[in-house]
């Protein structure tokens, strides 16, 4: 789970022992009972990728909860659904499968999950039909899989979830951007 770089730091602040504590006991491969809840609670979560030179971009993934499942305990699936059309995340998963995801529950009980692993896009999965909105859906199996200390995890809450959220029910909300006229002609049509 480290690297000389890790090493190095945890050998000048003392804390080698520590690290490899929280590998030993927490660290896994797998998603328990608690970590499918965990996720599946959740709206939202953060991927960072890396394109085939290692340049990283991180994004904001956000959904009704539960958008993000656990299918597996070796099988993570969430929806890509429509958004800019840049695919920074999704096109960088193309050229390099690996991943970094934060979990984070905000709120008077803070909590946070890493999960780190490799992931595939997929058009076609049957799993698609279960996820309103989906035009994606990318899979990820996990190589480790640990909580975080959640001690800087700031006391906030929802105020009301987004109105651009996938309804099965009713027609998917444009963002207003989409409109403006630095766009007129570019923007694709929404894929259903």
């Amino acid at each position: 789970m480290y690297h000389e770089g890790n090493r190095a730091l945890q050998d000048a602040f003392g804390s080698r022992a520590l690290a490899d504590r929280l590998d030993e006991r927490l660290r896994r491969d797998r998603f328990n009972d608690d970590d499918k809840a965990f996720i599946e609670s959740l709206g939202f979560f953060f991927l960072a990728t890396a394109d085939a030179e290692g340049r990283p971009d991180c994004s904001f993934k956000g959904g009704p909860p539960g958008f993000a499942r656990i299918v597996a305990p070796d099988l993570l699936v969430f929806p890509d659904y429509d958004g800019n059309g840049m695919f920074k995340s999704l096109g960088n998963l193309g050229v390099n499968a690996n991943v970094g995801i934060l979990f984070l529950a905000f709120g008077e009980a803070p909590r946070r999950l890493r999960v780190n692993g490799t992931a595939e896009v997929v058009g076609d999965d049957p799993l698609m039909a279960q996820v309103p909105g989906a035009q994606l859906l990318i899979k990820v199996t996990p190589v480790d899989i640990f909580p975080n200390c959640p001690r800087y995890v700031p006391n906030l809450q929802l105020v009301e979830p987004s109105i651009y959220l996938p309804d099965a029910d009713a027609p998917p909300v444009e963002p207003k951007w989409k409109s403006f006229e630095i766009f007129e002609g570019v923007v694709p049509a929404r894929r259903r």
